[in-house]
């Protein structure tokens, strides 16, 4: 038997979406923050189109915004085709 089985194991630290307002982050930290919490929203996004059983039980396409961050487009692989 000459099967091979191929996988792919992804981490992504997901710390440090905290409100500016709390922290007290300016300047470079505020606009980084800002980011983490923008992929964190579009990561969000994705995973609510992925689970739209309602509009998939009805054949309707869904649009799975990936190309929204760069976390979202990293990620792409890992949440949508043969992931499991």
């Amino acid at each position: 038997d000459d099967s091979m089985t191929m996988s792919r194991f992804t981490f992504v630290d997901l710390a440090g979406s905290e409100r500016m307002k709390k922290t007290g982050a300016q300047g470079e930290r505020a606009r980084e923050g800002i980011k983490i919490n923008e992929g964190l929203l579009a990561l969000g996004n994705v995973i609510n189109a992925l689970a739209d059983e309602e509009r998939l039980s009805r054949g309707e396409k869904v649009h799975v915004p990936y190309r929204q961050t760069k976390l979202t487009r990293l990620l792409q692989e890992a949440l949508g085709g043969n992931s499991q």
